[in-house]
């Protein structure tokens, strides 16, 4: 399943971010914007599935779909939460293409603007340039 969430984050950095990118397995240790979105597989299984960038990576999505150059902290959560929204609605229909393990997705929530602190089972982060995404996944109760 996370191989369908990178797939999907690797053609979000392909298609929309138009640049060239390369995979790193470092965890960024500076102020983040943090979003997840819960998935539950058909199994009955949970997942939250962090995305979480840098500030000048969702800037410079506010760019490509907004069209500003210095967009506002709300302005770059909104754009977080779209990011989310559409990295795993992909994933979503890969996994269903591809029938591994198909699931439904919930709303993406915004959790902070900080470092990336929170626990999680496997973790894969893109540079574009000087710019990171990061996406994790954790399996969590299904009863939260």
């Amino acid at each position: 399943m996370f191989n369908t969430i990178i797939q999907a984050t690797q053609n979000f950095c392909t298609h929309q971010i138009a640049e060239p990118f390369e995979l790193s397995s470092e965890k960024v240790n500076t102020r983040t914007l943090i979003a997840y979105i819960d998935i539950q597989t058909q199994s009955k299984s949970t997942y939250r599935v962090y995305i979480s960038s840098d500030l000048t990576f969702m800037q410079r999505v506010s760019k490509l779909f907004l069209e500003e150059d210095e967009s506002d902290e709300e302005t770059l959560i909104d754009m977080t939460l779209e990011t989310a929204n559409l990295i795993i609605g992909s994933a979503k229909v890969i996994a269903e293409e591809l029938n591994e393990n198909p699931y439904t997705i919930d709303t993406p929530h915004f959790i902070k603007v900080d470092v990336f602190d929170l626990e999680y089972d496997e973790i894969q982060a893109l540079k574009v340039n000087n710019d990171t995404i990061t996406v994790a996944i954790k399996e969590i109760d299904a009863e939260k």
